[in-house]
């Protein structure tokens, strides 16, 4: 769900994260509901996230799918994902491949740690997750009326699939 490829560059941006980030209660697993295509993840169906941190001050990121159908044979990739310093952990640098990091930022969040959306300061990748492989219908157009008011073109987001 995080490319390598997001941004290796940090710009100025009028994408505002969330203010602050438990990262403990961040940890886990999440379902991606929607999200822009991308090239890294053609095909993928039943795709999720597992948020690990790490004593070392780090996050471990894992990230699965199923390529052609949930079904399919499991694509998987491991990473590591850096806190940007005073984001309040809402801004993140994620490592699939040294020496490469792309920008996690954490836009929306669930008080309840339920559901976020994610994106990048360029506006170019766009991730709704949720604990859950399904999302209430009317949760998930205020996420989309939210996103669009941030200036991401909602035209691109593809529903990912999670059933048989």
């Amino acid at each position: 769900m995080i490319s390598i490829l997001a941004s290796c560059g940090t710009r100025k941006s009028d994408v505002k994260t969330v203010e602050n980030v438990d990262l403990t209660r961040y940890a886990g697993k999440w379902y991606e509901i929607s999200s822009f295509p991308q090239s890294f993840q053609k095909g993928c169906n039943g795709t999720t996230a597992v948020y690990t941190v790490s004593p070392k001050g780090y996050v471990i990121v894992e990230n699965r799918c199923f390529k052609g159908s949930m079904k399919g044979k499991e694509s998987y990739i491991k990473g590591k994902a850096f806190v940007v310093k005073n984001s309040g952990n809402a801004k993140l640098k994620v490592q699939f491949f040294w020496p490469f990091k792309g920008d996690y930022w954490i836009l929306d969040l669930a008080d309840d740690y339920s559901y976020a959306v994610v994106g990048s300061p360029n506006k170019k990748y766009l991730w709704i997750l949720s604990r859950t492989p399904e999302m209430d219908e009317n949760i998930y157009n205020n996420l989309i009326s939210g996103i669009a008011k941030k200036g991401f073109d909602i035209q691109n987001l593809k529903k990912t699939n999670h059933k048989e």
